[in-house]
């Protein structure tokens, strides 16, 4: 079943074949008969009630600086796709918001990957707070009282921006650190936005475990661990990725979490695990794939794409 697949997604000359997830999902994608086109983010518009988007028929290929063919470039109506992947990475801010609110006017009749109505209203790091008790102790403040008092109590902590991604901005405050007023000024005189804390949990040295969900399913996973001297174990920023196998723990976490992720329309999610926490909810554009299909020996991608042409079928 062959279907029209458009992706949005960002500039894809600057992928890395060898770790990128929407490249693997493009290149399932191909091998299965699916016909791609390709598009930015900014070239998505509204016009006169159809959600077109200008980008190119796209041919992949798993060749180190030569990965990949446009054709000539042309405006489509994606209302007349079967998929649209919603690819792009964050930072989650209007613009991110404002292409959710374009696509879910097509969706579900074109299908959109992620769901854009539940991405927009489930972004990684608040997502988790639907699930207290699988949760480490968690603060959504801006109030920097607040927040000292969260650090009085935990005593260490690690604190984040609330719509950042990647492991950008994410600081680790111990007992002893005296940074946190300058911090709080730094982070408010970028925007506006809350400030997420959790307390630290030391099980991180021993890695941050990357869960794969396909369709509320767990499918498998890779541990991250950081790099000496770091506390993020984000691939973004130096963190090793090794084989693991679901504990228990994970597959109670994901029993818990995978009907809400599958009621949702979150197809393709990547939680973060470390020790017996969930600590995000990945599902606007989750990474892993590739990683862990090489531990594995699993074709993680055409589990993905088997549950999309279910629902297109």
């Amino acid at each position: 079943m062959g279907l029209k697949v458009a992706i949005q997604m960002d500039p894809i000359a600057a992928v890395n074949i060898d770790a990128d997830s929407t490249f693997r999902i493009a290149e399932e994608a191909q091998a299965r008969g699916h016909e791609l086109f390709y598009y930015t983010p900014d070239r998505l518009m509204y016009r006169e009630g159809r959600i077109l988007a200008r980008g190119w028929p796209l041919h992949v290929r798993r060749e180190q600086g030569n990965h990949f063919t446009l054709g000539d470039e042309v405006e489509v109506d994606l209302a007349d796709w079967d998929v649209v992947w919603l690819r792009q990475d964050p930072p989650f801010d209007m613009g991110y918001i404002t292409t959710t609110h374009l696509l879910e006017r097509i969706h579900p009749a074109t299908l959109v990957v992620n769901d854009p109505f539940w991405v927009r209203n489930s972004p990684e790091k608040l997502l988790v707070l639907n699930f207290p008790d699988l949760t480490p102790p968690t603060l959504v403040a801006r109030d920097l009282a607040t927040i000292r008092a969260f650090k009085a109590e935990h005593g260490d902590i690690i604190l984040k921006p609330l719509y950042g991604n990647g492991g950008a901005g994410v600081f680790r405050l111990d007992p002893n650190d005296r940074n946190l007023s300058s911090l709080h000024e730094l982070f408010m005189g970028i925007n506006n936005e809350p400030l997420i804390a959790q307390k630290f949990l030391p099980a991180v040295a021993k890695g941050d475990k990357r869960i794969i969900l396909v369709d509320g399913e767990p499918v498998g996973a890779i541990n991250r661990v950081p790099a000496a001297g770091e506390t993020r174990s984000n691939m973004h920023v130096g963190g090793r990725p090794e084989k693991v196998a679901l504990s228990a723990r994970d597959r109670e976490i994901c029993a818990a979490i995978g009907p809400v992720l599958r009621e949702k329309g979150q197809i393709f999610v990547g939680i973060d695990v470390i020790g017996d926490w969930l600590t995000e909810i990945n599902v606007t554009s989750p990474t892993g794939i590739q990683e862990l299909e090489r531990f594995d020996g699993v074709n993680i991608a055409a589990q993905i794409w088997e549950a999309i042409e279910a629902k297109r079928s």
